[in-house]
């Protein structure tokens, strides 16, 4: 089941990236549930905004993206997993202070309430090439991946995401559909 939510993890992150436009997910106000996904969005933004993180550039829960109907398979899963998903990505020039504002960040949806999965991790990608770390954090039914990639050499840039899933709501995706989000299924189609 752990390969399952890394999976979920990597596919909803493709989701968010190619636009969540929200498909009827609420904020667990007159749902029965205390925590939706209006609420994890809006958690994000302020604990973003505390550690002094860019405003993300990814659609709010609800907002419109686009109207043309899926064309393929994937954009199809991808549309219902939107329901699943809220969260914050930066990929742009370094950061001034990026991984201790990332850090902070973590300190600060800890003290929200969500408790450490695991430990977190950071990875040297070479000598002077830079650092990947992430960390996993739970909260209310919700899985939250984050995730930090500082490049150094060559094209350098600071890359972090915040992910929070509904666990259940993703538990209706198969394998295959969460493979197909993240582009590892063999055989994917076409530039998808």
């Amino acid at each position: 089941m752990q390969g399952k939510g890394r999976a979920a993890s990597a596919a909803l992150a493709v989701v968010l990236a190619l636009g969540a436009a929200g498909c009827g997910a609420g904020d667990g106000a007159g749902d029965g549930a205390a925590f939706g996904r209006e609420a994890a969005q809006a958690e994000i933004r302020t604990v973003v905004a505390g550690a002094g993180l860019p405003e993300s550039k990814l659609p709010d829960p609800g907002e419109a993206t686009g109207t043309a109907a899926p064309a393929t398979e994937r954009e199809r899963v991808a549309r219902r997993a939107e329901a699943c998903a809220a969260g914050w990505q930066y990929a742009g020039p370094v950061l001034d202070g990026g991984r201790e504002k990332y850090e902070k960040a973590l300190d600060a949806f800890v003290a929200a309430g969500w408790t450490e999965s695991g430990k977190r991790w950071e990875d040297e990608l070479g000598e002077g090439v830079g650092t990947a770390g992430g960390a996993l954090l739970k909260k209310a039914g919700w899985s939250l991946s984050a995730r930090h990639h500082a490049s150094r050499q060559g094209l350098s840039m600071d890359v972090m995401a915040f992910t929070a899933t509904e666990d259940a709501c993703m538990e209706q995706f198969t394998e295959q559909e969460l493979d197909l989000l993240s582009g590892d299924r063999s055989g994917a189609e076409p530039g998808h």
